[in-house]
């Protein structure tokens, strides 16, 4: 179990991709406060998760059988109050936070000249804003701590223009690198760790509604050199590596799960 006994919060973790690095992290023996701003959904997903560790017996091995390897918080990224209660519950809760995963994100799909000024601020209310919220008031709780892991969800769009995407998420994703960068190079000293993970076009059922059209389908995998898109699994593995003892000295890196597509 590569994360046996770490405590991470995961954000925009109700479904989708959080859902899944959720799920992995229970599975390597974290302890994982699952957040999403709706709380319905946060805590189906974290019942689900934690039904299939104590089925697995990775629950149970690691938190015993009255343990909780999973628990749900509700939180909206883009507000202060939210954060600064969620990670005072993880504190009482679990005493410490080993892991933060900034994953929760928004894209509003319109081209710069027809985007509203007002989608593109809330845009970056989740995308950026709630990262450097969540870093904020993470960082004392890890400095007391003897160091962490901060994990932050980017896209390829972090690391180059791309012609499928708006520029208004493209902009989101490349606060979210340098941010990233800034973070890891002023507070390595503490022992604290700050990574992002880049995919390129994840493989999920609402793609592959979209991919149903010829073009767009042929535009995606055509751009890859592996021939194939990413996984669900693909980008959750990154997320536990980087979490892991294994990358002790990986800081400040933007890790693209791509295919090759940045190498183009």
């Amino acid at each position: 179990m590569r994360l046996r006994g770490k405590v991470a919060l995961i954000t925009g973790a109700g479904q989708g991709l959080g859902a899944e690095i959720a799920r992995r992290y229970v599975r390597e023996g974290a302890r994982v406060f699952l957040a999403d701003v709706n709380g319905e959904l946060a805590a189906t997903t974290a019942a689900q998760i934690a039904d299939s560790a104590r089925s697995e017996g990775s629950a149970s091995e690691v938190f015993g059988d009255s343990g909780a390897p999973v628990e749900p918080i509700v939180l909206d990224v883009t507000s202060e109050p939210d954060w600064i209660a969620a990670i005072r519950t993880v504190r009482e809760k679990a005493g410490r936070i080993d892991v933060l995963v900034n994953n929760a994100g928004i894209n509003i799909r319109r081209d710069i000249e027809d985007m509203p000024v007002e989608s593109f601020d809330a845009m970056y209310a989740v995308n950026v804003r709630g990262p450097f919220l969540g870093i904020k008031h993470v960082l004392p709780v890890m400095k007391v701590g003897g160091g962490g892991v901060i994990l932050n969800m980017a896209s390829i769009c972090g690391l180059v223009g791309h012609k499928f995407t708006n520029e208004a998420y493209t902009t989101t994703k490349g606060a979210v690198t340098l941010l990233t960068k800034s973070i890891a190079s002023r507070y390595a000293a503490a022992n604290i760790r700050c990574n992002s993970v880049h995919p390129s076009t994840v493989d999920t059922p609402m793609l592959q509604t979209v991919l149903t059209d010829p073009e767009k389908r042929a535009e995606r995998y055509g751009e890859i050199p592996l021939g194939r898109l990413a996984s669900t699994d693909d980008v959750a593995s990154a997320f536990v590596f980087l979490a892991s003892d294994e990358a002790s000295f990986i800081n400040g890196v933007a890790f693209p799960v791509d295919g090759g597509l940045t190498a183009w």
